[in-house]
């Protein structure tokens, strides 16, 4: 069995490595065309959404019964409806970004990931 420092050193290494060589590809590729910006967000999409359904709510459901997991899930998605709701309304100066639903996707991800890690972090904050 490997120790939890090897463990934490391989996590944050391939971790590294996944997000570098997303950005590097998102950087260089040439062509910025919404078709495969359209293809990498749901590429991503039906990957977290099958990290969710095997992988997250069978360990959710193992600390927590059935409720609790309904509840956490529907605070989830009403805090991204939220996040949609309050993107809209921003007034964007460009005009070619008003309009752009791919941008306005992005800046949900956005607002979602960093409203994620925020209880996350706390979580961290108490535990022993």
């Amino acid at each position: 069995m490997e120790s939890i420092g090897t463990i934490t050193i391989y996590g944050l290494l391939f971790g590294m490595l996944g997000t570098t060589l997303g950005g590097l590809i998102g950087a260089f590729l040439k062509v910025r065309s919404n078709k495969i910006l359209s293809f990498v967000l749901e590429f991503a999409a039906g990957l977290m959404t099958a990290i969710i359904c095997f992988d997250l709510i069978p360990e959710a459901l193992e600390f927590a019964k059935i409720t609790g997991c309904l509840i956490g899930i529907i605070i989830g998605v009403a805090v991204m409806i939220l996040c949609d709701e309050m993107i809209s309304r921003i007034n964007f100066a460009k005009k070619d970004v008003k309009n752009n639903t791919l941008f306005k996707t992005g800046m949900i991800i956005c607002v979602g990931l960093a409203v994620h890690n925020f209880p996350e972090r706390i979580g961290n904050w108490f535990r022993i």
